[in-house]
């Protein structure tokens, strides 16, 4: 099943499945569903309270504020870029073998797939991330990596847009990420359910493209089947010793050559006036626009 969320003609949101090219809408949002005795397979059953074309509704973000978001590092090649790009050296730590790391993100600043993204005050070096993520299906705790996975209601594209010059000077303290990581996140077109994608299931992911595209040039990517640290186990590690909730997203890190740190000095950061797009196979796109930082 593919669910999105999205804006009514009276303002509120909604959510529904996706059937052909309609939305199957239900008077609820799709956390209220997660939460819900039977989640969204048992939602899915029901009658429609509306029907509306997909091609003309306004999409959100398809948890347009999650509990709780966590964005991981599990893609081995685009640490040891970053790192290279960053200190010329790609010498990955240990540290990083270890367990999956991750740093939590804004649940106030997420975006909708097609929502403009201004640039983060005083950031200079704006940069975006290819990343899928999975959204939780229901409160869970202490899981274990084989089984983790079973929690996970679906997955969708996600971008982490970074200012690297202010991401250069705090990971310089032991915090790690904080402004820098702050301004917007990305989410969206859909949630997919993890049945949709088991015929591309290798390895520890999906044989699935995620690619980065600027003013229509592809910048960078790979698939998803490169990932070091795997979604039970990212789940899993998350999990020990507290509870994830219905709903909330953890997020991949960007796959290799999946931003523009990356690509070091090969292409320019982002500037007001580009168009970004980042693709998931089979999972759909984000596409939108840059704009300069809104007045503070």
């Amino acid at each position: 099943m593919r669910w999105v969320s999205y804006r009514c003609g009276d303002g509120s949101a909604r959510c529904g499945v996706v059937r052909g090219k309609e939305i199957h809408a239900l008077g609820t949002s799709l956390l209220e569903l997660l939460r819900a005795e039977g989640g969204l397979e048992a939602a899915a059953a029901g009658e429609p309270t509306e029907i509306v074309e997909l091609a003309t509704a306004h999409l959100l973000a398809p948890v347009p504020v999650p509990p709780a978001v966590r964005d991981f590092a599990a893609f081995e090649r685009h640490v040891s870029n970053a790192g290279k790009a960053a200190v010329g050296d790609g010498t990955v730590s240990p540290v990083w073998y270890e367990h999956p790391l991750f740093h939590f993100s804004n649940p106030a600043a997420i975006k909708g797939p097609h929502e403009q993204i201004p640039i983060a005050p005083g950031a200079r070096l704006w940069d975006y991330e290819a990343e899928v993520a999975a959204v939780v299906a229901g409160d869970c705790s202490d899981l274990e990596p084989g089984t983790a996975e079973e929690h996970i209601a679906g997955y969708l594209v996600y971008c982490d847009w970074s200012a690297r010059d202010i991401s250069a000077r705090e990971m310089e303290f032991v915090y790690g990420p904080s402004k820098s990581k702050d301004a917007s996140t990305s989410l969206g077109p859909f949630l997919v359910t993890p049945d949709e994608l088991e015929p591309y299931r290798s390895d520890r992911g999906y044989a699935l493209r995620m690619d980065g595209y600027v003013n229509g040039e592809h910048y960078g990517g790979g698939s998803w089947d490169e990932i070091h640290w795997s979604f039970g186990e990212m789940l899993a590690h998350a999990s020990r010793g507290t509870t994830l909730r219905a709903g909330d997203i953890l997020a991949s890190g960007p796959v290799g050559t999946g931003c523009i740190q990356e690509l070091s000095g090969h292409r320019p950061y982002l500037a007001p006036g580009d168009t970004v797009r980042i693709e998931v196979q089979e999972l759909g796109a984000i596409s939108v626009r840059i704009t300069a930082p809104d007045p503070s």
